[in-house]
């Protein structure tokens, strides 16, 4: 190994597209091994960004589409050409969804659905195209957890209203019930993903490259804004590590969601 690869700072690779689906896939393989994917199941991922959840449906001989923007799905259709797995991607959002009713066993999102701006037009969506009896898995972020936290510091930096909006995350059980009704059967134990960096500077330096919401803050804020902001950040991640060592260990805090619709709905 060339000497330089062990003593070169780590720095974001701004090629990679996919950075943190890529990074963060293990959420997903858990979202699915919770929700019991069953091969050929009709499977959709919503707001599927670089692909994680819908791989993993894929890699459990799921007959999966994929829904997002087209920027986004570029990503996500080369990791899965890269794994030799089959699945359609296409144009589309969580809160219009181009499908008929019931079409599908089992809908996905990992991480994006639940931080979208029109939540219950989004839920109702979601609830629209799966079928009666059938399961729709979630990961919501929780208020109290790093997420909730790194977006409160975004929206105490974006002062003007046409700086742009953060996401809102629903993670409690309370909003969760809320957003979905009564009918359903929910389950949504807490957990916790640990996120390793080389350092808290890395990992905002990551963030400021490829976290789409911090991204576009800083654009909004301009150079002026772009230092203080970054200082909280560091902060924010440093509070969420879990370990004394110089490298920081992320815990990000989310609900599993198991949504169960009855066969009647």
């Amino acid at each position: 190994m060339h000497p330089t690869l062990i003593t070169q700072p780590h720095r974001p690779d701004r090629s990679v597209g996919a950075s943190i689906g890529s990074r963060t896939l293990l959420i997903s393989e858990l979202l699915c091994e919770s929700i019991d994917l069953r091969a050929g199941e009709r499977v959709l991922a919503a707001a599927c960004g670089s692909g994680s959840a819908a791989l993993a449906a894929a890699r459990r001989f799921c007959r999966v589409v994929g829904v997002d923007d087209p920027e986004l799905l570029e990503s996500a259709r080369r990791r899965a050409e890269a794994e030799g797995l089959e699945v359609v991607f296409l144009k589309g959002a969580a809160e219009d969804l181009p499908f008929p009713d019931g079409s599908f066993d089992v809908v996905l999102s990992a991480c994006e659905a639940m931080s979208a701006p029109a939540q219950e037009t989004m839920v109702g969506e979601l609830l629209r195209v799966c079928r009666p009896g059938g399961r729709i898995g979630l990961v919501s972020w929780t208020p109290d957890g790093y997420l909730g936290h790194l977006f409160t510091a975004l929206g105490r930096h974006l002062l003007a209203p046409a700086a742009g909006k953060v996401p809102i995350l629903c993670g409690t059980k309370e909003q969760l019930r809320e957003l979905f009704g009564p009918e359903v059967a929910i389950t949504d134990p807490r957990r916790s993903f640990l996120w390793r960096f080389p350092s808290a500077e890395h990992q905002v330096e990551f963030f400021v490259s490829f976290h789409a919401p911090t991204v576009s803050a800083l654009q909004a804020l301009g150079p002026d804004g772009a230092g203080a902001l970054k200082a909280e950040l560091l902060a924010v991640a440093r509070r969420f590590d879990v370990y004394e060592d110089d490298t920081l260990v992320l815990r990000l805090d989310y609900l599993e969601v198991v949504v169960r619709k009855p066969a009647w709905l």
